[in-house]
């Protein structure tokens, strides 16, 4: 059996509880909630993790299949370097993120799905995983076969004529015999 990537686990976690917690930080700011300034807070930290986590990282076997979009947020994680390539790292910096949210109902959904993101990326950061970029590949031109430059001359065979064509004795024992008697009233 394969070994699982938590990385790619956490890496959808979080990018999903990043903007549950934006979402949450929206309504309670909109609603002036009382302690409304958690829920900006919110906003700033979701906005803040949907960046950091929009890129995946490559997968260590198989093919890895980036976002739409990707190549531009890759760049800007890949800056950061060791912050943003340890996982331990992120799981300090996720787990730090989702406390404030925990004070207002709004953004406690978020919060929590932050804090089990936090716990994911912990596990794939002592499994020895970490964050690689996805880079584009140049396309490499395969040849083109002999074959295929130069069409066949000549038409595929055929069967011989009196073959092709259909003989009456075998449409008459195609005829089929219903046992059931039809009769017009």
């Amino acid at each position: 059996m394969g070994k699982i990537e938590w990385a790619m686990w956490a890496n959808e976690q979080a990018l999903a509880s990043g903007l549950i917690l934006l979402t949450g930080g929206i309504v309670g700011v909109a609603g002036q909630f009382r302690g409304w300034q958690f829920a900006a807070y919110a906003v700033a930290a979701g906005v803040f993790v949907c960046l950091l986590e929009y890129p995946r990282s490559k997968r260590t076997k198989g093919t890895s299949v980036e976002r739409p979009g990707q190549y531009c947020f890759t760049v800007c994680v890949k800056t950061f370097g060791p912050l943003t390539r340890n996982y331990y790292v992120r799981a300090f910096i996720h787990a730090a993120i989702c406390v404030p949210g925990g004070f207002m109902l709004a953004t406690v959904l978020g919060c929590v799905c932050l804090g089990i993101a936090s716990i994911i990326y912990l596990v794939a950061a002592i499994r020895g995983e970490h964050w690689e970029p996805i880079l584009p590949r140049k396309e490499t031109r395969m040849p083109v076969a002999e074959s295929i430059k130069n069409p066949p001359q000549n038409p595929p065979p055929r069967p011989p004529a009196e073959t092709r064509r259909k003989r009456v004795d075998d449409l008459e024992d195609a005829a089929y015999d219903n046992p059931i008697s039809i009769t017009d009233e």
